[in-house]
């Protein structure tokens, strides 16, 4: 049935597929390599890109190891600090992914525009200075919070996200 799903979100348009085995009933690194080797068996399928998406970084290994050619991992931040970021880093790095970065440090997720855009700023001096990232396979995702809360203080969470969208565009 996710054979399906892929299919037609292929025959829809889709530029990249994501796929994420995040389920408590599945074992996630199993069920990521399992699928993307089928999918790589569907030639309709097999010629879009894929975005290995997890928050385990075991299944992004497990996915990693099964790809055939270049894909997206989504994510990796400095949430669990500077070395485990620069090791997660190194390993796709090393498989030839490009990599989506969130806009999460040791502090905490960024909520507003230059907070978003330091920790961005700061990802992408590690990514292309110690870990030698090309800085084409580099995308931010500055992360969009919950707008329509009722409360004052997330109201401006849209606009924080699209200046910090700008800011990163422009300086990187």
């Amino acid at each position: 049935q996710a054979i399906d799903v892929a299919r037609e979100q292929v025959q829809s348009g889709a530029q990249l597929l994501d796929v994420n085995m995040d389920d408590g009933l599945l074992d996630g690194p199993y069920a990521m390599s399992k699928f993307l080797r089928l999918i790589a068996t569907e030639p309709d399928i097999a010629k879009v890109p894929v975005c290995i998406d997890s928050s385990d970084f075991s299944v992004i290994i497990a996915g990693l190891e099964a790809i055939q050619g270049k894909c997206v991992v989504n994510s990796i931040s400095l949430k669990e600090g500077e070395q485990a970021f620069i090791e997660r880093a190194r390993l796709i790095r090393r498989y030839g992914a490009a990599v989506v970065v969130m806009a999460f440090d040791e502090q905490g997720q960024a909520a507003e525009t230059q907070r978003k855009y330091e920790i961005c700023e700061r990802s992408y001096r590690i990514l292309t200075e110690e870990v030698g990232f090309n800085p084409c396979d580099i995308i931010f995702d500055p992360n969009i919070l919950t707008i329509a809360t009722g409360m004052e203080e997330h109201c401006n969470y849209g606009v924080y996200f699209i200046d910090a969208t700008r800011m990163i565009r422009v300086g990187f």
